[in-house]
């Protein structure tokens, strides 16, 4: 497990959430530039995939400032949930959401992706944008997107992932090892936090074997697509009408 804190005697959780305290105000500036813009791209192609599910309620888990739920609107939900461990994230996502006077289709709300305050089946739709790598556990918080989300129902979610081809595999690895880090910690102040992104990518188990969780969960209909050469992979699966806890 790769946590941001190298020195901090605190588990993953608490240094995911202290990390992402730390790099809230200048986090919106950071995701667009580091990507040049692909990332809102990324958002918009996942948010798509639910258009044929028609969801009324979602839920955007580790939703950060705001942004993939933003964009979930396009999909005419009755409601949509984020949930993320970081206040200081969702202060600066209740901000954006003021501005642009969304306070009323959206609800932020501080919570723990691996321990969800909602009942079973509660939700239409679930997503994820760059989110489920920096889960503690990894297998207990798709198991909690199982129980919440409605038979029938559907997920996205969106995550870093290692590209394969040469030689732009090796370009892209140097500037996201090599200056990443370095213009992350320029802007954001800290040195960790960017150090961390490409150090927990290398580590996330993405692909072939990401599915292979998401179907120990419980989640059927499988698939995931490479974007953008492999920088960024989309995951995609449903709770279907027959499977539930107990056939786990």
């Amino acid at each position: 497990m790769v946590n941001p804190y190298k020195n901090s005697e605190s588990g993953k959780k608490a240094q995911v959430e202290e990390m992402f305290d730390q790099i809230a105000p200048k986090y919106d500036f950071l995701n667009h530039f580091l990507s040049l813009g692909i990332d809102k791209l990324w958002r918009r192609k996942a948010i798509r995939v639910l258009k044929p599910f028609q969801p009324e309620k979602i839920l955007d888990l580790a939703t950060g400032t705001g942004d993939l739920a933003i964009t979930a609107l396009q999909l005419k939900p009755d409601k949509v949930v984020g949930i993320d461990i970081s206040e200081g994230m969702l202060r600066k996502g209740r901000e954006k959401l003021k501005k642009k006077k969304l306070l009323d289709k959206i609800e932020l709300i501080q919570a723990d992706s691996e321990d969800l305050p909602f009942e079973d089946i509660s939700f239409d739709a679930l997503t994820v944008a760059f989110g489920v790598r920096n889960f503690e556990d990894l297998q207990k918080g798709l198991n909690e997107m199982f129980r919440v989300l409605k038979p029938g129902g559907a997920f996205v979610i969106l995550e870093f992932s290692q590209p394969v081809g040469f030689p732009f595999k090796q370009i892209y690895n140097f500037y996201f090892f090599k200056i990443l880090p370095k213009i992350g910690k320029i802007i954001s102040r800290d040195g960790s936090a960017y150090t961390y992104l490409p150090e927990s990518v290398e580590v996330f188990p993405d692909g072939d074997e990401f599915l292979c969780r998401l179907g120990n969960a419980g989640f059927s209909e499988l698939s995931f697509k490479r974007l953008s050469f492999g920088v960024a992979s989309l995951y995609t699966g449903v709770r279907d009408n027959h499977n539930n806890l107990s056939d786990l």
